[in-house]
């Protein structure tokens, strides 16, 4: 039997309200969606991905090079043609041999990737790390877009641990058109025949959930949520209360999270300790998943839950203006001149540096270097550097805000949609804690005058910026605990 032994989950800081909406166009076309969680300019599914990934590591206490099995699932990835398992698993430093696996194209995403994780475990895989991630967007005056959150989560799989995934099945119909982004176009569509849309979704759900071996009795059920009054109408073809729903819905606060809708809020109700959980996506097209996990009871096991990291509330509520900004929507454009030019190939030199906090220990007098290249900064040798990761936290030596018009034209794009943002030297720890060295950084997730000479950090990835049409993915610092 496989088990789920570690859970992350992740949601952008800011929110915009159902409220908000309504002062921009009259009225809010997501019913039952209260708010919603939004990306920040430096982030899109990867860095979400990432974010819930380190978490579930952490909850289940397990090191990255131990994972063998990699899934990553998007309904909109960050590039239409890219396999993004290599940037995540470089992120997270996970064995260059493990195996990776890429899940896209419907909001069924996230539970075609916990299957095949599952179908992974039962064969020959003895850890696997399944991520889902997602940002849907639609166009700014329709439901979708409304609706349109962002959040990721994360589980480790093994074969044994404290919720075992217990049953499972799968269904499909063709319903054609209830869903879809066609080939080069950025907003997700819909029909919008409210009739047709919601039989396609009940008796998707409704075949998932009859396919399963037994009659699930759950205490908790995550149902895809494109809104926050579907699922509860989907409730009576999953065989299941409207409470049952409400215990782990996720979509009233942080709205439509595409594929990884489900998920999260699987992950939520593992988190807040339900020991039996029914979770049951739907993709369009239409098809559906029915999953079945069961938690050991708390008497009969030494952990009071599932190991679990999560981070879902927002702290950032944003008016409609802000919203179009950070989507990037409304912007000045990129400046005239370009900006500094660094080739990909000298980018992926500097991964090790830029997504593992690589520095180098000089042999000819042990000191601290980063990035580890050229002259020693303390004795100025040309020598070889041993490779010493840094443990991601630290404390700002120095530090300054970019406002509008001063940053680097490599980053004034970001910086219309993200606003000013603070630059700083930190001092990086090594893991033991008693040697240091100083390294430049871009603060995120907090606004510039939340940095301070002497506060402590913490480093994550993000995106830096884009530069032939090549994303830069590199670790930026926040205040520590944030």
């Amino acid at each position: 039997m496989t088990a789920i032994t570690g859970v992350g989950a992740y949601a952008p800081r800011f929110r915009i309200t159902s409220e908000a909406f309504e002062d921009a166009w009259g009225q809010f076309h997501a019913a039952g969606i209260s708010e919603k969680a939004v990306p920040s300019a430096d982030e899109d599914a990867l860095t979400m991905g990432y974010e819930a990934a380190t978490r579930a590591l952490e909850a289940a206490e397990i090191a990255p090079v131990d994972v063998d099995w990699l899934a990553f699932a998007a309904s909109r990835p960050p590039a239409a043609e890219d396999d993004l398992t290599a940037r995540l698993g470089a992120m997270l430093a996970l064995s260059e041999s493990a195996t990776r696996h890429a899940f896209t194209g419907s909001t069924r995403a996230g539970t075609r990737a916990l299957w095949a994780g599952l179908d992974a475990l039962e064969a020959n895989a003895t850890t696997a790390l399944v991520v889902a991630a997602d940002a849907p967007q639609g166009d700014p005056d329709d439901g979708i877009d409304h609706a349109a959150g962002a959040g990721s989560a994360a589980f480790v799989l093994e074969r044994d641990g404290p919720a075992e995934i217990v049953d499972r099945a799968e269904y499909s119909a063709p319903y054609p058109g209830t869903r879809f982004r066609n080939t080069g176009e950025d907003e997700t569509q819909g029909l919008g025949i409210t009739q047709y849309d919601r039989q396609a979704f009940t008796e998707t759900i409704g075949g998932a959930v009859a396919g399963l071996e037994d009659e699930p009795d759950p205490d908790a059920v995550a149902i895809q949520a494109p809104d926050g009054k579907l699922p509860y109408r989907a409730a009576g073809a999953a065989g299941v209360g409207t409470e049952e729903v409400r215990a782990a819905a996720t979509v009233h606060d942080l709205g439509d999270l595409g594929a990884a809708s489900v998920p999260v809020s699987l992950a939520s109700a593992l988190a807040d300790g339900y020991e039996s959980v029914l979770a049951v996506s739907h993709g369009s097209g239409a098809g559906a998943d029915a999953v079945v996990v069961s938690v050991a009871s708390k008497t009969d096991r030494s952990d009071s839950d599932v190991p679990a990291v999560t981070a879902l509330e927002g702290d950032g509520p944003l008016t409609y203006a802000e919203y179009l900004r950070q989507r990037g929507i409304v912007t000045t454009g990129p400046p005239s001149g370009g900006g500094a030019y660094v080739s990909v190939p000298s980018w992926r030199r500097s991964i090790p540096q830029r997504y593992r906090l690589e520095a180098g220990r000089c042999s000819a007098c042990d000191a601290l270097s980063f990035p580890p290249d050229g002259a020693c900064d303390d004795c100025g040798a040309l020598a070889d550097y041993e490779p010493i990761e840094l443990a991601g936290e630290g404390t700002i030596e120095a530090v300054t805000t970019i406002s509008q018009g001063g940053a680097p034209p490599e980053f004034a794009e970001q910086q219309a949609r993200s606003g000013d943002y603070a630059a700083a030297i930190v001092a990086l720890e090594t893991d033991s804690g008693d040697e240091t060295v100083s390294v430049p950084a871009m603060g995120t997730d907090a606004d510039p005058a939340a940095f301070g000479v002497g506060d402590r950090i913490e480093t994550t990835i993000r995106r830096i910026y884009t530069q032939e049409g090549v994303t830069r993915y590199g670790f930026k610092i926040r205040p520590a605990g944030e």
